[in-house]
């Protein structure tokens, strides 16, 4: 799956444990109803997120997550993630391309005219 939008928040890299590690970025989707999107990027992960700043648009390649918790008292929850494992820059949109090569250039002349074949058009 994938997020398209642009990044609003990259925050700094958390250690949770002796051996995790995660940074979450926030993408806010071009919708009619934009959506602000938490990703989490874990591990070796984090420091795809080093080079993006503010504002750039981006695809995010993602994995959604599901877990099951029992609390204390016996209760199940679930809990739900988004986690984040590439990201590219989208390139910037802008005017159409016209070619640069002029219309009467774009075709090929005729190289086989035959002059004997006898012309069938009334003028």
């Amino acid at each position: 799956m994938e997020v398209i939008g642009k990044v609003k928040v990259v925050n700094p890299e958390q250690q949770v444990s002796a051996s995790f590690k995660k940074r979450e970025l926030v993408v806010t989707t071009d919708e009619q109803y934009p959506q602000h999107i938490l990703i989490e990027f874990t591990q070796d992960k984090c420091d795809l997120l080093s080079s993006y700043k503010l504002g750039e648009a981006v695809k995010v390649s993602i994995n959604l997550r599901g877990r099951e918790w029992v609390n204390p008292q016996g209760e199940t929850r679930y809990f739900n993630s988004i986690q984040g494992w590439r990201i590219e820059r989208m390139a910037p949109e802008g005017p159409a391309q016209t070619p640069s090569v002029p219309a009467a250039e774009a075709f090929a002349p005729a190289a086989n005219l035959n002059e004997e074949e006898p012309d069938d058009l009334p003028f």
